[in-house]
């Protein structure tokens, strides 16, 4: 069956990515394949979970990317006595031609591209604001970014990725990696062992989102068993929940991950 061709210009997000990719390349160096699974994930309409050790980069990747695009952005530093109208805003008393009234005052949760900064920490708000002010009150030699897209740009990307044709026994395969991540459905003694829960159907969706972007990514217009193993990793790394014992013997859900893909049939397209 031969593939229709797009409806939009699918080198429109081909462009589009590399634009990014290279702008951002010029802060965030040495750290490629960060960059491609962003833009990736970007594009799929997903979001971006960043875990590591403080220092590594992580903000200053997404404050880097809304340098890049023409789209509102937005940070939220999470604390213990943060309150859900610091996220999604309050009415707050305000004169209007001598008269006090109420007016609603948005939070930062409107806007296109938002940060949750160190959602896994607990820590003062007072730190928050500190942080903000080191922020304004001290110079860097940073790159000045432009911007390369805007929100229509993005949109239009993210309805070309969802329009990319999957194959059925493509399809298939996407389906038996992440059946193989459940341990009462894996033929592999290290998931029957270590795992505690496989992904959920969401991460299949995820899968194969990821698998169109990146085809787009490398110039073509159909999802290739290389693109699923491409993004299988972080698409579904923090999708599978591991017991003690992994934790324990030093295994990580990336050693899984790695062991599915290797054992993990292919099936050839239907003659």
């Amino acid at each position: 069956m031969i593939a229709e061709e797009p409806r939009v210009d699918a080198t429109r997000v081909t462009e589009l990515a590399q634009s990014l990719e290279t702008e951002l390349a010029r802060l965030i160096v040495g750290q490629k394949a960060l960059l491609r699974d962003t833009v990736i994930a970007l594009t799929a309409g997903g979001h971006v979970l960043l875990e590591g050790v403080p220092g590594l980069g992580k903000t200053v990747l997404v404050r880097s990317l809304g340098q890049t695009l023409s789209m509102s952005f937005s940070r939220i530093q999470f604390t213990p006595d943060l309150m859900p109208a610091d996220i999604v805003g309050t009415n707050i008393i305000g004169d209007t031609d001598g008269r006090r009234e109420f007016h609603y005052q948005a939070g930062p949760i409107f806007a296109n591209l938002v940060l949750a900064d160190e959602i896994n920490r607990a820590t003062p708000k007072t730190q928050s604001a500190l942080l903000e002010i080191a922020r304004r009150t001290t110079g860097d030699s940073t790159p000045q970014l432009k911007s390369v897209a805007d929100a229509g740009a993005i949109l239009t990307a993210q309805r070309t990725a969802r329009e990319v044709p999957i194959a059925e026994h493509v399809l298939r395969y996407a389906a038996r990696l992440v059946s193989a991540t459940h341990p009462d459905r894996s033929e592999l003694d290290s998931v029957r062992r270590y795992v505690r829960w496989g992904a959920s159907p969401r991460g299949l969706q995820t899968l194969v989102l990821a698998g169109k972007v990146r085809a787009l990514l490398e110039g073509r217009y159909n999802v290739a068993f290389d693109d699923l193993n491409s993004v299988a990793q972080p698409a579904l790394r923090h999708r599978i929940f591991l017991q003690f014992e992994a934790e324990a013997d030093g295994i990580t859900a990336d050693r899984i991950i790695s062991e599915i893909l290797e054992h993990t049939a292919k099936e050839p397209a239907s003659k």
